[in-house]
């Protein structure tokens, strides 16, 4: 018996009592605790009252059909996340699709193959597990993503605080005329410009828009403003000092009339923003290589999400294609590499299929050792990943070529692919990782682990979709864990 199925609640809904028999004897031998209904009815009242880890559901029952049970599962948040497999002898496709629609999770036609049926049922309590455990860790990196966003406002409340006390420090005052000339300055403001006293300033600038702002036109779109709103505030502007040098000053400007109402002068304070502007520049320049050290790591709209603020990043893609390439006998080379050489190489090699992959829109998972794994078709869905695999694949077994081992040889390597659905997604508290799970990903790492040296094995399902594009022979059945004897085939080229 084994330990993870004998805590599992199976819960079997068939008025067929030869059916249910089967599949209670055969469910309990492998220590599954089993409960049955026969009815629509009694099949909800015994969910409700003990939450199964999968139900078995027959669509012809006598009180309601299998759809409509399905549905109301679905619909209801304590049992929408149960997993539904529909045993049906109905093989009309247009049953399989609405089974589909309404949640059910996998659809057995009878009269089934008894292994079928527990390698069906122990894969949807895998994949149910795999996404609880996906959830946990969302919530875990959105508490961590909550906690980093208060950590900024925190960080921008201090930089505020340290500009208003700086600026406050370094205000300068002054009155102007509208012909742009400086009729009075405070020392604070002489001192900002580099001139000895106010006296000084007053008497050197004649003009004010040719020898305090770099951009001569930046008075005239001032004076602009001012005539139509009468003051500015805040107006970012890059002027020189006495020595020529330049720096950036915030100016609050305003007009000033007599008591008839007659324009007097502009009146203005003046501020030293300099440090300011770099803190924003040096700021915006960590944000940017941040964002690029983000989409580094994980696919650009993954990392969008997670900037954004998504709560949960796991997704079910239904058709995905899977590739593990290895290099051959590496161990024995490597041991006659200094660890310098080793890297290098193994840069060289994998720098050569990040671009190959980028070219083929594929996505870089992870490298592992010497083993480099790619997928196509996610996060965004597309029609042509198993092509763009298959082609990739091809180009790295050409490309491997060119790097040659210790002993004078070229390298080889081993790929393995397969295509069908994986459950994706982000892991990991403190570093991020976006990963694949399921069948198809088990099935392409066998594909490699049992291939030969400079050859592309393939499974069936990958075959079947490329098999008028690519050039293909057949190996034959070969031995696959976890799933028996498979027919493999060769990927050998386009046709």
């Amino acid at each position: 018996m084994d330990d993870a199925s004998a805590a599992i609640d199976l819960v079997i809904v068939d008025d067929d009592t030869e059916t249910s028999c089967l599949l209670q004897r055969l469910l309990s031998q492998q220590g599954y605790r089993i409960r049955v209904a026969e009815s629509g009815q009694q099949a909800i009242a015994a969910i409700l009252a003990s939450r199964p880890g999968l139900v078995l559901l027959d669509l012809l029952l006598p009180d309601m059909d299998g759809y409509t049970l399905c549905q109301q599962l679905k619909q209801n948040p304590l049992t929408t996340e149960i997993p539904v497999i529909v045993l049906s002898s109905l093989v009309d496709s247009i049953d399989k699709v609405k089974a589909f629609q309404v949640g059910a999770t996998d659809y057995i036609t009878k009269p089934f193959a008894v292994q079928e049926v527990l390698v069906r049922v122990q894969n949807q309590l895998r994949l149910a597990q795999q996404r609880q455990q996906l959830s946990q860790q969302n919530a875990l990196l959105t508490q961590e993503v909550h906690e980093r966003t208060q950590m900024e406002q925190a960080l921008i409340a201090v930089e505020m605080n340290y500009r208003s006390i700086f600026e406050n420090a370094t205000v300068g005052i002054f009155k102007a005329s509208s012909q742009g000339q400086l009729l009075s300055v405070n020392p604070s403001m002489a001192r900002l410009y580099g001139y000895e006293s106010a006296q000084e300033m007053v008497a050197t600038v004649a003009d004010i828009s040719r020898q305090i702002y770099l951009q001569p036109k930046r008075r005239d779109e001032l004076v602009v403003y001012l005539n139509r709103f009468d003051k500015i505030t805040d107006a970012e502007s890059e002027v020189f000092r006495k020595d020529g040098t330049t720096f950036w000053v915030s100016e609050d400007i305003w007009k000033v009339w007599d008591k008839q109402g007659t324009f007097l002068h502009y009146e203005g304070i003046v501020h030293d923003i300099s440090e300011r502007r770099q803190m924003e520049t040096e700021l915006r320049q960590q944000r940017q290589q941040a964002d690029r050290l983000l989409v580094n790591i994980l696919p650009y709209r993954i990392a969008q999400r997670l900037k954004g603020g998504a709560r949960t990043i796991a997704e079910s893609l239904d058709q995905v294609s899977v590739l593990f390439a290895d290099l051959v006998d590496f161990t024995a080379a490597s041991s006659q590499m200094t660890p310098r050489q080793l890297v290098k190489m193994l840069n060289e090699v994998f720098s050569m299929f990040d671009q190959l992959a980028e070219f083929h829109r594929l996505e870089k998972i992870k490298t592992i050792g010497d083993a480099y794994m790619v997928a196509g078709g996610l996060p965004t869905p597309n029609d042509d990943h198993a092509a763009a695999i298959a082609q990739f694949a091809l180009d790295i077994c050409d490309a491997i070529k060119q790097f040659q081992r210790p002993d004078g040889k070229t390298f080889q390597i081993r790929v393995g692919i397969n295509t069908g659905p994986v459950v994706a997604g982000v892991i990991g508290r403190r570093k991020f990782a976006y990963d694949l799970w399921g069948d198809t990903v088990n099935i392409a790492s066998r594909m490699e682990a049992t291939g030969e040296a400079q050859r592309i094995q393939v499974t069936p399902n990958l075959y079947e979709r490329l098999k008028d594009q690519f050039q293909f022979e057949q190996r034959g059945y070969v031995a696959v864990k976890g799933r028996g004897q498979m027919m493999t085939y060769w990927l050998v080229g386009r046709l």
